[in-house]
């Protein structure tokens, strides 16, 4: 399976490479039955061992000591998913967030001052933006920076309780400084939300003089990081701590920005941490990996009941457990190849100073529709694998359950996916506007009443091969069709042309009395738009990949993963594809028996197509795989 992780491996396969390597020279530390404070002291010290290696210096400035490889640090991100995630969590916290924080929105007194010491961990961060009162509307953030012209400070404050930060990584333990996102006021008027760089411990580690700091305990899970509360009672810092680089305060607090409008502002600023979007939807698809791993190895060791040859069967051989786990992992490759371009798309877009507006709002679009399904699906996949391996499964030491309770929050940080969708959903329609940008229900249906919206499918990297595809797509029995790319490629396509276009009449029908009302009775129908938008993306990815495979014995494998995540996918969906006339009650019928011809044909190949993850063998080692053959 060395040309499948080839392909996998893809652009980075370098990093990809490195990492393996030096993964596979330690010993990974056993988190399980750590206490809370143990299991952070643990993660601390692997953190400070990570630096020590060089890689997050991956995707900074050389002029500062990085290698400007953008995309190279998201994938050295993604590696960590393969390990204890509150590593990887506590990791893109500070070389992400934070030192993306101060990348993407400092100047260059900012850089120089502080990206050595961020890189190097002499510096430990936090990324404050959740308030307790507003999580997902930044926009209405509550806490306050009110510039002081006679002391030359801002004064940042939290003015309730609501207003309290609130989940902040590494604010419990470690953090000694904290980008802090408020309401930047001077002269009595708001401009809107921006960074601070707020010290919130001394020297000593005491909590700086006006900051409180509260401890948010054990979680469901990630306990290795030390989640915490800030709250800021006047604290002044010198005006240089505000990042300005899309709004600054001159010393008489004359407020400038090269954005004059506090919306394209706002979200230009957001859209600069699109990196950490990214990152998080990569290392849910390894942790997935991880799991499916385990769960197909566990699967072709245990055997249960006699077979008509008198022997017991083994459990993968089962059509009913092959449905639990090789279409989970069919759509785990198809999400892996999405993220790959994605990444690629991430790198181009920072590796240059020109911004395309047009460009950074599909990539901003693309990661919130891949944050989203990649780790819903991590959820489901990876309690999938958990059942699939029975009371096993249950067992901590046997990683699952740690698996399963560390990747959960990946729904919902980083932006809850419901309301990302809603986002995909909102960039797909044309005739883009300024007031559109709010993603709030009611200034997207007046936008969406007053205005004339259509729907398009844009291009991607992949449209020629599929439009070929779907040409040569020849007239065919229901058996044989599904199986056809073009067709699947088509029926993909036309769900989301029609799921766009029914949702633009419906918005269309509001007026400014309804607009509420019409967009909350829509809601729906957004995310069924969405998630068919992201769902033909991922398709085309999976497309190109096979396209661009030299070897043809793994081009045909890699063709029938592609058929099952097609045919899986349409057979959950079924009804809109049988209540819309894309399906004959016939063709429906046909896709159930693709599927389970597609996990038939898969079955003999499923060990291989997880060991081609080329995971480091001691992140796979449970004591329910030890002894006897090994698959």
């Amino acid at each position: 399976m060395q040309v499948l992780t080839e392909v996998l491996d893809g652009r980075w396969a370098a990093v990809r490479g490195d990492i393996r390597e030096q993964m596979a020279a330690q010993r990974p530390p056993e988190p399980c039955g750590l206490d809370v404070d143990q299991h952070r002291a643990l993660v601390s010290e692997q953190l400070r061992q990570l630096a020590d290696t060089g890689r997050p210096r991956l995707g900074f400035p050389p002029e500062y000591g990085g290698e400007g490889d953008v995309g190279g640090a998201v994938v050295s991100f993604e590696m960590l998913g393969f390990g204890d995630l509150s590593l990887m969590v506590k990791a893109g916290v500070q070389w992400g967030l934070f030192g993306g924080a101060v990348q993407s929105l400092g100047t260059e007194h900012h850089h120089e001052r502080y990206l050595p010491a961020i890189m190097s961990l002499e510096l430990p961060g936090c990324f404050a933006m959740t308030e307790t009162g507003h999580g997902s509307d930044v926009q209405s953030l509550r806490t306050t920076a009110t510039y002081d012209a006679d002391a030359g400070e801002f004064v940042v404050h939290t003015p309730d309780t609501a207003a309290r930060k609130d989940y902040i990584g590494n604010a419990a333990r470690d953090g000694r400084m904290a980008a802090v996102f408020a309401q930047l006021v001077t002269g009595g008027r708001s401009h809107g939300v921006h960074a601070f760089l707020v010290p919130i411990r001394d020297a000593d580690g005491r909590p700086a003089s006006g900051v409180t700091i509260e401890d948010c305990g054990a979680k469901a899970g990630l306990n290795g990081v030390d989640n915490g509360r800030l709250s800021f009672n006047h604290v002044r810092v010198p005006r240089t701590a505000l990042l300005n680089r899309y709004g600054d305060v001159r010393p008489d607090g004359t407020y400038t920005s090269p954005i004059e409008n506090d919306n394209r502002r706002f979200f230009t600023m957001l859209g600069t941490l699109v990196r950490g979007r990214i990152s998080v939807a990569g290392s849910a698809g390894n942790a997935t990996k991880r799991a499916l791993a385990l769960a197909v190895r566990y699967a072709e060791r245990r055997r249960q009941f006699y077979g008509p040859e008198g022997e017991e069967v083994a459990i993968l051989d089962y059509l009913a457990h092959q449905r639990r786990l090789l279409p989970a992992l069919a759509r785990t490759y198809a999400l892996h190849f999405a993220q790959e371009e994605l990444v690629s798309a991430l790198d181009a877009s920072q590796g240059t100073t020109e911004v395309d507006a047009t460009r950074q709002r599909a990539l901003e679009a693309r990661a919130a529709g891949l944050k989203a399904v990649t780790t819903w699906h991590a959820t489901g996949a990876i309690q999938a694998a958990r059942e699939a391996c029975g009371g096993a499964g249950y067992l901590a030491e046997n990683v699952l359950p740690s698996l399963k309770a560390d990747t959960d929050v990946f729904t919902t940080f980083e932006g809850d996916n419901t309301v990302l969708l809603q986002l995909v959903a909102k960039g797909l329609l044309t005739n883009y506007r300024d007031q559109f940008a709010d993603l709030s229900p009611i200034a997207t249906a007046r936008f969406a009443a007053e205005q004339f919206v259509g729907a398009v499918i844009e291009r991607t990297a992949a449209r020629q091969v599929v439009e070929r595809l779907v040409d040569a797509t020849p007239a065919r029995d229901d058996d044989e069709i599904v199986f056809d790319r073009g067709w699947q490629c088509k029926l993909f396509e036309d769900r989301e042309q029609h799921s766009l276009d029914g949702l633009a009449r419906r918005l269309r029908a509001a007026t400014k009395d309804t607009a509420f009302e019409v967009f909350n009775t829509a809601q729906d129908h957004v995310l069924h738009a969405a998630r068919a938008h992201v769902e033909r993306v991922v398709l085309e990815a999976f497309v190109a990949a096979v396209d661009r495979c030299s070897d043809d014995e793994t081009r045909g494998l890699l063709d029938k993963v592609c058929d099952l995540y097609v045919l899986s996918t349409i057979e959950s969906d079924r009804a809109w594809f049988l209540e819309h006339g894309r399906l004959s009650g016939p063709r429906a019928k046909a896709v159930v028996a693709g599927v389970n011809q597609r996990c038939r044909d898969l079955r003999p190949h499923a060990r291989g197509l997880v060991d081609a993850f080329a995971i480091p063998e001691q992140f796979l080692r449970a004591p329910m795989l030890a002894g006897g053959e090994d698959g």
